[in-house]
């Protein structure tokens, strides 16, 4: 379809599919979208497509239909028996293989625009990636309007269960002083590819201690994944016995319903910090140069704090430390979410 077509509104019984096989944070900012997408389609049918290692973060959201998990690998082998099966499918990404499922199973199918014109060829709408940048939530609304759809409110969406809500105040009962307050989450690691977006874990020490200086009875809980362990246990060390490390101890839902139980985050920019942010727990956060808060930090989010790295983008790089970020601006921002909620002058 030619860019300059216009397209009619979707049909409020439309069937339509969203591919999005990524990590944490990428699939939880494709929730605005998919909100967006079910309030213009009331009647139909809307599912996701999602990395069966990330899915777990779109279950129990009352917008979505179905969510089916699913790898850049397996696509190639699925599809051959759903031939219009949807009206359409919106996909995110360049991977050949998860284009040509949709391309099967869908009617209509929206995309970024593709290296290989073939596939722009067959698309029902090639949309031109942003010449600036954008933040996350707008990138992708841009395939929503392609189908005439905004994107009128881009909060992060996640759902605890009452369940897993219980079995986290119960954790929190077991291993939290009953007094202790506040309960603060920190989350000090990236994943290994981009550990240069890491806040020194000397400077989370500092930060842990002065909370603990400034609220004798603060208590912190330590998390991550698997891979996080030894960094937890070194800070939970050097906290002491407040600190309770929980990296690896629990499955990505547990994690994000202990996060729903803290009075506070304080995390670096990663997956579970998006998570915090669906979760619109009080937050700070704390962002490279490279990857500026502006372009990532939850929207709309009444209690976050963003840190931002002061280096200038022109003096920016992969070796440029996120020591540059100072323990008493992330304290104060900080303090002032925690005054906010009890009262306490800083």
């Amino acid at each position: 379809m030619p860019e300059s077509a216009p397209i009619a509104p979707i049909e409020s019984d439309a069937r339509i599919l969203v591919i999005n096989v990524a990590r944490i944070g990428d699939t939880l900012m494709l929730t605005p979208i998919l909100r967006a997408l079910k309030q213009a389609a009331p009647h139909g049918e809307l599912a996701c497509i999602a990395h069966p290692g990330r899915a777990a973060v779109l279950q129990h959201l009352p917008f979505l239909d179905r969510l089916i998990p699913m790898t850049k690998l397996s696509a190639p082998l699925k599809g051959w028996f759903a031939h219009g099966r949807w009206d359409y499918a919106v996909v995110y990404g360049n991977d050949r293989a998860l284009l040509r499922y949709a391309l099967r199973a869908a009617r209509r199918v929206v995309a970024f625009q593709q290296t290989e014109p073939t596939l722009n060829a067959q698309l029902f709408h090639a949309v031109p990636r942003p010449q600036t940048l954008l933040h996350g939530v707008a990138e992708r609304a841009l395939l929503a309007h392609a189908l005439s759809v905004e994107v009128a409110d881009p909060r992060l969406a996640y759902v605890v269960t009452a369940d897993e809500g219980h079995a986290a105040q119960a954790w929190r009962a077991r291993h939290i002083a009953l007094n202790a307050w506040p309960l603060v989450a920190l989350h000090p690691a990236s994943f290994p590819t981009k550990a240069y977006r890491d806040w020194p874990l000397d400077a989370f020490t500092q930060l842990g201690k002065a909370l603990a200086t400034r609220w004798p009875d603060a208590a912190f809980v330590i998390t991550g994944g698997p891979e996080d362990r030894a960094r937890a246990d070194k800070l939970a060390a050097q906290l002491g016995p407040r600190a309770v490390p929980y990296a690896g101890q629990g499955t990505l839902r547990q994690t994000a319903a202990i996060l729903a139980c803290a009075d506070l985050y304080v995390g670096i920019d990663t997956g579970l910090t998006h998570l915090a942010g669906a979760l619109n727990v009080p937050m700070v956060a704390l962002y490279h140069c490279l990857h500026r808060g502006s372009h990532l930090a939850p929207l709309h989010h009444p209690r976050l704090k963003v840190i931002e790295h002061p280096r200038a983008d022109a003096d920016c790089g992969k070796q440029i430390s996120m020591a540059e970020i100072d323990v008493q601006t992330v304290f104060a921002a900080a303090c002032e979410l925690l005054q906010q909620a009890a009262s306490h002058a800083c």
